[in-house]
């Protein structure tokens, strides 16, 4: 079948994405955050002046995240816990939460514009930790004359959804699940 010769042909050069979204190992999680949504990728190499460090993909940023122990945050303005300035006696009929709007002079801040608000303390853990803390410093490389069918089985072996190009040393591409898939769909070898 005339396809599936083709498909045998295709290589990692023709199906690659050369302009690469790279990113920092000092750049905190909250930036890459950004970065993912804002480009609509799902990943990228970590590199460190001109060395490949490893690689960072949504799913190493939930782990990340899944498995740090969120806190309260310390708020410069507020004093010390257990000890509320100008103390009032609480009515009866005030709901317990009524205590803790001492502590927090946001508090009853309309819950939309909360959300909204990514500068206060609640959303500052993934400010405060680093690309270096969350990614994968193993990395799957090809070079771009690697048949895409052997990248397909390197990473359904290895379930992983991205393979960096490298020749000669140098990080020349990414070749994504999707390039593949794409790739499949668009020269009309899944007929």
């Amino acid at each position: 079948n005339g396809h599936a010769e083709e498909l045998q042909m295709l290589t990692l050069r023709e199906i690659m994405t050369t302009e690469l979204v790279t990113v920092s190992p000092e750049m905190n999680l909250h930036e890459l955050a950004e970065i993912f949504a804002s480009k609509r990728i799902s990943g990228a190499p970590v590199v460190a002046g001109a060395d490949l460090v490893g690689v960072i993909s949504s799913s190493d940023l939930l782990e990340f995240e899944s498995t740090s122990p969120g806190s309260p945050r310390h708020r410069a303005d507020q004093t010390e816990w257990g000890e509320v300035e100008d103390a009032r006696e609480l009515e009866t009929d005030a709901p317990p939460s009524y205590y803790f709007t001492d502590f927090w002079h946001d508090a009853g801040a309309d819950v939309l514009e909360r959300i909204e608000t990514s500068d206060g303390p609640e959303w500052n853990h993934l400010g405060e930790r680093t690309v270096a803390e969350a990614m994968t410093p193993s990395v799957w490389s090809m070079e771009s004359a690697t048949p895409v069918q052997v990248a397909a089985r390197l990473m359904f072996d290895n379930q992983i959804h991205r393979v960096l190009v490298v020749d000669d040393g140098l990080l020349v591409g990414i070749v994504s699940a999707i390039d593949i898939v794409r790739s499949v769909a668009e020269k009309g070898l899944c007929e």
